[in-house]
């Protein structure tokens, strides 16, 4: 009795995992990209080039989980004497940190439209929660790959100096904006 109570609730628990999509990161369509104060002068922008990473998703359960990889050495000011500033020590140190994650904790919905997700972020070795504010999300059948591609725009506001990020400062503000433009493909 106890074997076909143990089969079951293995079926039962393949079933659920099953009901969950893979989406790849689709790194020519996702751009994380943040702001930050350049000593109440501007606002200097930037961007990374490079990401990767997985989203699960069971619309029907209204969970998943998200999980970006970002290239740290991809920093992209649109200035190179700043982007080779950028990663150095004093900075991003990409020699010793050369990645930038976000791993989810839990995917929020509003019906079926989803609006955050809370995760921590993970800079030079530091992890503290971010949460991300999702102002769009959408899926469709991707008339020219012939699969489902999910798409989003997200933000969320941190302090740099929370993850050891000092440089510059109190000269410039440590808060940060950061906006993540990202399209996944359905993994086949």
């Amino acid at each position: 009795m106890k074997f076909k109570f143990l089969i079951a609730a293995l079926i039962a628990a393949s079933a659920t995992s099953a009901m969950a999509d893979t989406f790849n990161i689709d790194p020519n369509h996702t751009y994380p990209s943040f702001e930050a104060d350049h000593m109440g002068l501007s606002v200097w922008r930037g961007k990374f080039g490079k990401t990767t990473g997985t989203v699960q998703l069971d619309r029907a359960a209204k969970k998943g989980s998200l999980d970006i990889v970002i290239d740290a050495k991809s920093i992209d000011f649109g200035l190179e004497a700043m982007n080779t500033h950028a990663r150095k020590p004093e900075m991003f140190n990409v020699e010793q940190f050369p990645q930038v994650t976000y791993k989810s904790s839990s995917l929020k919905f509003d019906g079926d439209k989803l609006v955050a997700v809370e995760g921590n972020l993970t800079l030079l070795g530091v992890t503290k929660p971010v949460t991300l504010n999702v102002s769009k999300f959408k899926c469709i059948m991707h008339p020219r790959l012939k699969r489902e591609v999910c798409g989003a725009d997200a933000t969320a506001e941190f302090k740099r100096s929370d993850f050891g990020l000092n440089y510059g400062l109190p000269n410039f503000s440590p808060e940060v904006k950061l906006a993540i433009q990202v399209e996944a493909i359905k993994a086949e």
